[in-house]
């Protein structure tokens, strides 16, 4: 019975990550051309049963997770200057550097559910939290992709990535800033200045947020790895 109930659940499994194959895709061209629909989606999705929620997407958490893998594999391909195994050496391992970027990351959608929230004049609760951060998970995704894709362009050798990183990184931005715009917008009834205000505040707390969380997570990894032998 007991190896009945393991291959029951490594089916799952698998049908869980095959099925990736089909909704990541689909998930991320719709949260690239209709972001605000996905965020409204993600919204509604939450109303549902566990076991209704994103019939036909990935969920906003796991979406971002997988972009941020993807990502991380994408930077390990691609030729750089730094060597690409450094940092999970430093960490410990491929996992943790997944895990630290993650947390990193989270912080976007983190710092502008926040803001709606306090915006709003709501109180801050696991429950409140909950609704915007999944939204916002949407979106940040693609706007991390493309970022991190920058930042590899720029550390290929001989500069040859500069240009391409320059347009990544400005495309990956003015996309998440319109989108966070008209979020801002929607949500609080304000007019378009208000809405950018409040955006460019929320990003650069997000931006300092994570600037300061990544050195700190470096300074601890250099902390603790062991020397050369």
């Amino acid at each position: 019975m007991d190896f009945m109930k393991l291959l029951k659940s490594l089916e799952e499994l698998l049908y869980e990550l095959v099925s990736w194959l089909v909704f990541y895709p689909v998930t991320m061209w719709r949260a690239v051309v209709r972001p605000l629909s996905m965020m409204r989606y993600a919204d509604i999705e939450l109303a549902d049963e566990p076991e209704e929620q994103y019939q036909d997407t990935l969920s906003p958490p796991l979406f971002l997770l997988i972009t941020l893998l993807l990502s991380q594999a994408l930077s390990g391909a691609l030729p750089s200057v730094y060597d690409p195994t450094e940092a999970a050496r430093e960490l410990g391992s491929g996992s943790n550097l997944m895990i630290a970027r993650g947390v990193i990351f989270g912080i976007f959608p983190l710092c502008m559910a926040v803001t709606l929230l306090r915006s709003k004049r709501v109180r801050i609760t696991r429950n409140s939290l909950r609704p915007p951060f999944f939204s916002q998970c949407y979106v940040a995704a693609p706007f991390a992709f493309f970022l991190v894709l920058g930042l590899d362009f720029f550390s290929m050798p001989q500069e040859q990535g500069n240009l391409a990183g320059v347009v990544a990184m400005a495309v990956a931005t003015i996309w998440y800033a319109q989108a966070q715009v008209r979020w801002f917008r929607h949500d609080l009834g304000v007019g378009a200045l208000k809405a950018i205000a409040i955006f460019v505040g929320a990003f650069l707390f997000a931006t300092i947020a994570a600037f300061t969380v990544a050195a700190v997570i470096t300074l601890d990894a250099k902390s603790i790895a062991p020397g050369p032998g």
